[in-house]
Formats: C-alpha cells, sequence, structure tokens
C-alpha cells in the first residue's frame, strides 16, 4: 500500500451556481492525485507513453459527502493497495483544511499497448518502483 497526499484549491470557475466544488471536476482533481503519486515514485504519465503505455480509465466511484468552496484547500490522498496487473486501482479521499472528509472515490485504469491498441501487464519499472517502498 502507497498513499501520497496533494494539496489543491478550488478555483472560482471549478464551482456551480449553490457556490460549491462543482462535481465533475473531482475528476480531475483525481488525476492530479494520481499523476503526483506515480511522481513520487519516480515514474511520470510522460515516462509510461514513451514506454509505449497508455492508461484509460475504465471505472470511476465516488461518494460525495460534503461540499468543497471556492478558494478552499483541499488534500487528496490518492493509494495504491494493491500491486497493479493489467490494471491498477487507485483510491482517493478528499479533505477540507478541517480534515474532514468531503468525498471517497476510486477509480480503475488498464494497461494499453499504445502500438497494439490491447491490454497488457503493468510496465516492470512501476511494479519495481512499489517493491522498493
Amino acid at each position: 500500500m502507497y498513499t501520497r497526499k496533494t494539496k489543491l484549491r478550488v478555483r472560482y470557475g471549478e464551482t456551480d451556481q449553490m457556490k460549491y466544488a462543482y462535481y465533475g471536476v473531482y475528476a480531475q482533481y483525481f488525476e492530479v492525485g494520481r499523476v503526483e503519486l506515480l511522481r513520487s515514485l519516480g515514474v511520470t504519465y510522460k515516462e509510461l507513453e514513451n514506454l509505449g503505455f497508455v492508461l484509460p480509465v475504465v471505472n470511476y466511484n465516488i461518494d460525495y459527502k460534503k461540499p468543497a468552496f471556492y478558494d478552499d484547500e483541499l488534500t487528496i490522498e490518492t493509494t495504491i493497495k494493491e500491486t497493479p496487473s493489467i490494471k491498477i486501482t487507485f483510491n482517493y479521499r478528499t479533505l477540507n483544511e478541517k480534515g474532514e472528509i468531503l468525498n471517497t472515490a476510486e477509480t480503475t485504469l488498464v494497461f494499453v499497448d499504445s502500438k497494439t491498441g490491447k491490454p497488457c501487464q503493468c510496465p516492470e519499472i512501476l511494479i519495481n518502483k512499489l517493491k522498493e517502498i
């Protein structure tokens, strides 16, 4: 299990008429969390793409508990709980500045060979980085 915390701030354009962070923006927040988690392991999306892998999201689930508001500083906790295979699953918790849980979520991505367009095994570089922690 590996967790990375990423902080970000709700921008005005990400809020709706109720002054809440728009529900759809969390997918983007979680992408930031995923990218930063991988970067903290020493592997970037760009590097994975250069190695011939793409990672489409095949499943996304979220459970909303409380809203975030404009200018709130959020902490996105992103966790990998299991060693990836053909798929990699990320779990998330979004917390506000008070430490309250605003939502929990999960995304599943599939490793796809960019040349063939077919699912493939997780690259060894990522598995090895996860084993090191």
